[in-house]
């Protein structure tokens, strides 16, 4: 992996929001970044390239990539669906909505559909017990979620292929 001078520029002005010296402040942001260009996924390769550009050593980037659920460590579809698996999400039937995704797309958790369309995760806690159970999609919520509020995200993935 070799960013170009733009992309460099790019990872130049991340980092300057950073007191100097203290460049590895930067490393979500910046595995953000690299994930995004790197198609969806940080590979260990990316994960390197990262740390080479923050002057530290492979190992705290990895640490930092594998805690997170946010950062994919393989390949992932278009659409993730990250499905909340604590407490109030369970006793509200996230288990049972997990069940349905597989039922439906035949893919479980840490799992691609053979199309690259739907990627399946587990996470832990996402902070809205109130609304279980629920998944994140992105940057956004769906919340009390049904199989027919599962049918319509699934339809609403397939949509974006279009």
């Amino acid at each position: 992996m070799k960013f170009s001078d733009d992309k460099l520029k790019q990872v130049d002005e991340l980092v300057a929001h950073y007191p100097e010296g203290k460049q590895k402040s930067a490393l979500i942001p910046l595995l953000h970044f690299v994930q995004k260009e790197n198609g969806g996924w940080l590979s260990t390769e990316a994960m390197d390239y990262a740390a080479e550009l923050l002057a530290i050593t492979p190992i705290e980037v990895y640490e930092v990539a594998t805690f997170y659920s946010m950062f994919n460590l393989q390949p992932v579809g278009k659409t993730i669906f990250e499905v909340c698996q604590t407490g109030p999400c369970m006793l509200n039937g996230s288990d049972g909505i997990v069940a349905y995704i597989y039922e439906k797309l035949g893919i479980r958790p840490g799992e691609t559909t053979a199309d690259g369309l739907f990627t399946l995760k587990t996470a832990e806690c996402l902070g809205a017990c109130g609304y279980a159970p629920m998944m994140q999609i992105g940057p956004s919520y769906r919340e009390k979620l049904t199989k027919e509020k599962v049918d319509a995200l699934i339809e609403e993935g397939r949509k974006k292929l279009n």
